[in-house]
């Protein structure tokens, strides 16, 4: 190689090197977001129905047991899962893994509903409309609409004032 042409190369080594790092971190937070907002899901995913306006993030569904139906403008904080399997606690070893109801377990979430982080929903369960369930908390009872709960199990907090009409 030429000397001109080493010391061409040398030139553009720095910007080149400083593009493809910033494209790099680029693709990075790229991935990293998707993580974050890239729900997954257990069973027969024709049992999920989450609307277009709904935020659930990287939440975790399982419908093994049950339908998960989702409100308008429901919104859940990060690592929510929402769950409506269970295993028969009378059985053992392989039987236990394979024993669980397909059906009878479904969840409704509610309009305007918000799950703060790390809530748990275990069906059947309604969480009623514009009810919040704060988070770390675990839903193992209906929510009835405009409630606060909180807590492993959830209770009520307060209740919200509806908006008048």
């Amino acid at each position: 190689m030429r000397l001109l042409d080493r010391l061409i190369a040398r030139a553009l080594r720095g910007p080149l090197d400083a593009l493809v790092a910033e494209q790099v971190a680029r693709q990075v937070q790229e991935l990293k977001l998707d993580a974050l907002y890239s729900y997954r899901w257990h069973g027969d995913r024709s049992r999920l129905h989450i609307p277009d306006t709904a935020v659930v993030n990287n939440a975790l569904f399982n419908m093994s047991g049950g339908t998960i139906t989702i409100g308008e403008y429901a919104f859940f904080g990060h690592d929510v899962a929402v769950l409506t399997g269970t295993h028969d606690i009378e059985q053992f070893g392989r039987a236990r893994q394979l024993a669980f109801p397909k059906s009878g377990r479904d969840v409704v979430i509610g309009e305007g509903v918000w799950l703060a982080s790390d809530v748990l929903v275990l069906g059947p369960v309604t969480i009623g409309d514009h009810a919040v369930v704060a988070g770390g908390s675990l839903v193992r009872e209906d929510v009835e609409p405009y409630t606060v709960v909180a807590g492993r199990p959830a209770k009520v907090i307060k209740k919200i004032t509806p908006p008048t009409t």
